[in-house]
Order: C-alpha cells, then sequence, then structure tokens
C-alpha cells in the first residue's frame, strides 16, 4: 500500500521547490527496499550524528542543578552541603564518576586550559577569593555561554547563598574571574 502510494506520486512543480537548493528528488522505493530514507545515524555513534558528550553533559547539569538551594559548609563533599571545589567533585563522581581534584586549585591544575570563547556547559571556571589573593579560590560549573557577547551563566556553591546560579556580567564574579577547564 505505501509503495504504490510513492510510486503514484506526482512530480513536484519547479514552482513549488525551495530556492534555496535544498530539495532532493523524491524518494521512490519498492519493497525490496527495507529502510525508508537513511536513518542510520540513529543507529551508529560514528561521526557527531550522536553526540555522547551532549547526553553527559545534559545530565550533569541536570545533577547540578538538582542541588540548588544546599547549605555552603566549608569543606563539605555533599551530598547535602558543599563547599564550592566539594560541589563540583561531587557533581562530576556522582554523573560520570570522575574524580576532577579535591581542592579548586586542584582542580584548576589538573584540568584542560581552555580559552574563554572555547567555553562551554560542564566546563569548570574559576575565581579569585577574598582569602586566596591572585590565586585560584572559588570553582563553579558553567550551564552557558553566549559567544556573542561573552557572558556565561554557572552554578556553584556560594558562601552566603549556598548552591546557586550566578552570571559573570556580576561585579564579584567579573572582577575575580581567572579562567576555565575542560575536564577529560
Amino acid at each position: 500500500m505505501l509503495s504504490a502510494m510513492f510510486l503514484t506520486a506526482a512530480p513536484v512543480a519547479a514552482q513549488q521547490l525551495l530556492p534555496d537548493g535544498d530539495n532532493e528528488l523524491p524518494y521512490y522505493f519498492d519493497e525490496e527496499d527495507e529502510e525508508i530514507g537513511n536513518y542510520d545515524f540513529l543507529y551508529t555513534n560514528g561521526g557527531d550524528n550522536l553526540n555522547y558528550d551532549e547526553v553527559m553533559t545534559a545530565n550533569l547539569i541536570q545533577e547540578a542543578i538538582s542541588h540548588l538551594g544546599a547549605r555552603y559548609v566549608y569543606g563539605s563533599k555533599g551530598p547535602y552541603t558543599f563547599d564550592c571545589s566539594g560541589f563540583t567533585s561531587y557533581v562530576y563522581k556522582q554523573q560520570n564518576n570522575i574524580f576532577i581534584g579535591a581542592s579548586s586549585r586542584e582542580q584548576y591544575a589538573r584540568n584542560i586550559p581552555i580559552s574563554r570563547d572555547e567555553m562551554r556547559a560542564g566546563d569548570l571556571v574559576f575565581f579569585t577569593s577574598p582569602h586566596s589573593g591572585r590565586n585560584v579560590g572559588h570553582v563553579g560549573i558553567v550551564l552557558d555561554y553566549d559567544p556573542i557577547t561573552n557572558v556565561f551563566t554557572f552554578i556553584h556553591a556560594s558562601t552566603k547563598q549556598g548552591v546557586k546560579i550566578s552570571k559573570s556580567t556580576e561585579g564579584y564574579y567579573q572582577r575575580r574571574y581567572i579562567g576555565v577547564r575542560r575536564v577529560q
């Protein structure tokens, strides 16, 4: 029945074609064909068609967001209270079973340096703190980055408000930004 429908389809008139060149010739098949169209990308993990990293990142972000509002306690590694590095290490350990380092300085040192314009969700973002001088003293997880405005949002455990979402445009973080690292 389906093959009869395709075999009897009328040709598309020239004026109905899209002007951008995205038009493909109609696909006619017979009963010997096993699939309609090319959906091989659904069954393979090759190329960029099925991005395992995107799924892992989405799960990582979901895990991080599930802790919004958790209290800050210095030295705490979760699951109900956190300090900043305890939060980031807990989220990565829970979601991807990856050890990223215990302290913010260790996390900064052991992960891959990238430039700000390469930033993407799931990267670690680092700042100074009032007691760290010019050294790393605070860490969060990037949620979103806008390459046009160079603004990012991140989730972190703040000393006064616990686990929260902040923007890089907030004065405190804008002045204290150090860099970004990618976890591999």
